[in-house]
Formats: structure tokens, C-alpha cells, sequence
């Protein structure tokens, strides 16, 4: 059975340098964040995860914890770089020759197959020594590959990738066979498209994700949620690169099928589990 965590304003705490560390983060950063992160950098000060893999559905917080657990493993003086998988999209022009050669919804950024693997494979094992390393940097607005790359330097003693489909396995031949959604059923009828995600999850997916050696995974309450937060997101984004509720629905539908999947067989794989509600509050925290 896993234990519960124990937060930052739980009575019962004794440990002064996870207060210590909550209470230095920025009050900007959403306070579930802020407590989960001061948690998990007093549990690695002094042996701290090379390589921590952050899932969780769309709109999770995926991002801003990260941040936050960048700011807290400092207070700590453990130097922890946060990655994206979705900087690691294959560029526009790559994606467009997938979805001529292999299947159209290939073009569309988001599921296994739309990834230069390599490239990030490359930066995490770059991340672990010393020297200056570029990390590219995805224009969603654009989606396109961004000019200009970001420049960290290394080593890192915690190098996180965070991203919406980060630790999923294959799923089984015969899970592929209905479509999940009308995308599928309209899109992909002849399952073309959810074998190769399904055969790139299996192959180069496989070896990334088992390079990491702690999983956090956040536990959407429902896909109903996962649209919400995403609609909310394009807020964000300039007016005229916004995706009304139409496209977003649509847009999620590529993400459906493996966000459900993970939900079922992450949990009991994952080191740290963070089950949201539907205010996108941490209702329980768990670690393995």
C-alpha cells in the first residue's frame, strides 16, 4: 500500500527543511504545486533521481509543477533542468512527409510517432555532464520548430521530462481493434494510424521511458476535465491562433485513446501518484 504523502501544512509535520523549502517558492505557483515539490526535493537532497519523467493529461499543471520542483530541488542546491516532450515534435515538414507516407492524422503534433526520440534521448544523456546543452524549443503557435534553441549547462543532478504521454506502454493487438472516439472511427478505420503510435510506443518510446528512474504521475479526474483545462489553455494563446471549442475537442481526440490507457495502467507503475480533482485541486498524493 502506498503511504500519503504529508504536506507542507499538515500538523503532524516535523521536518522544518520541507517547510523551509514550500515557504521560500514563489506564492505565484499554485499551492498543491508548491507543497508536492517541497516534498519531493527533501526526499532526494541527499539522492536525488538522475532522470524524473513527469506524465499526466492535458492542462494537468504538467508544466508549472515542473517549475516548481525546479525552484525547490535549488533551495536544496540540487541543480534540476526541466524538459519538455512536446519541444521534442518533429518538425512541421517531418510531420507532413508522416502524414503523406504513413497516415494523414500523422501531421497532427501530440501522439507517439510525432516525436524526434533521438534528439531528446540525446539531450537527457547531454544533461548528465558538464558543458553547455541545447534544448530545442517548439512553436506552438506556429507548430513549427522554434530558430532558436534553449542553452543550459550541465551536469544536472535532476534532468525532467515532462509531457502528456511520458512512461506509456503499448497497448495489447486486441485493445486496437474498436475505435475509441469518431476520430478514430471516421479517421482511422483500418486502425493504420493507432498501430504505428501503438508499435512507436513499443520501440523507441520504450527505451527512453526506461531510462528514467522515478515516474510522477498526475491522475486526471475524466477526459470531460482534460478538455476543460485545455479549452482554458487557449486563453492563453494570441486571439488569433486560438482553438475554439470545436477544434479543441477534435484536437484531444488524437490524445483520447492513450490518455485513457495510461490512467488504467500508470498508477500501479508509477513512483509518485497525484490524483487532481475537477477544480484542478491535488485531492491525494502517494508515493510507491
Amino acid at each position: 500500500m502506498r503511504p500519503v504523502i504529508r504536506l507542507p501544512n499538515d500538523p503532524t509535520l516535523v521536518d522544518r527543511r520541507e517547510r523551509g523549502c514550500f515557504e521560500s517558492l514563489d506564492p505565484a505557483l499554485p499551492r498543491d504545486w508548491r507543497r508536492l515539490a517541497a516534498a519531493l526535493a527533501v526526499r532526494w537532497r541527499e539522492a536525488a533521481p538522475a532522470r524524473v519523467a513527469l506524465a499526466g493529461g492535458q492542462g494537468a499543471g504538467k508544466s508549472t509543477l515542473a517549475r516548481a520542483i525546479v525552484a525547490a530541488c535549488a533551495y536544496f542546491d540540487l541543480r534540476a533542468v526541466a524538459t519538455s516532450i512536446d519541444d521534442f515534435y518533429r518538425t512541421r515538414a517531418a510531420r507532413q512527409r508522416l502524414g503523406r507516407d504513413v497516415h494523414p492524422l500523422l501531421a497532427t503534433r501530440g501522439p507517439p510517432g510525432t516525436h524526434d526520440v533521438g534528439l531528446c534521448e540525446s539531450v537527457l544523456d547531454a544533461l548528465g555532464r558538464a558543458g553547455e546543452v541545447a534544448v530545442p524549443v517548439f512553436d506552438k503557435g506556429v507548430d513549427d520548430r522554434a530558430d532558436r534553441a534553449r542553452r543550459v549547462m550541465g551536469p544536472a543532478d535532476v534532468a525532467l521530462l515532462e509531457g502528456w504521454c511520458v512512461g506509456a506502454r503499448p497497448q495489447s493487438a486486441d485493445a486496437l481493434r474498436e475505435p475509441v472516439n469518431g476520430l478514430e472511427a471516421e479517421a482511422d478505420a483500418d486502425g493504420r494510424w493507432r498501430r504505428h503510435v501503438n508499435d512507436a510506443l513499443g520501440g523507441p518510446y520504450a527505451r527512453l521511458f526506461a531510462g528514467f528512474d522515478c515516474l510522477i504521475f498526475l491522475r486526471v479526474p475524466s477526459l470531460a476535465a482534460v478538455r476543460r483545462w485545455r479549452l482554458d489553455q487557449e486563453a492563453d494563446r494570441p486571439p488569433d491562433r486560438r482553438l475554439d471549442a470545436d477544434e479543441v475537442e477534435r484536437f484531444v481526440a488524437h490524445y483520447e485513446r492513450l490518455t485513457r490507457w495510461m490512467q488504467e495502467d500508470l498508477p500501479d507503475r508509477a513512483d509518485v501518484l497525484v490524483d487532481l480533482d475537477e477544480t484542478h485541486r491535488v485531492r491525494r498524493t502517494a508515493f510507491r
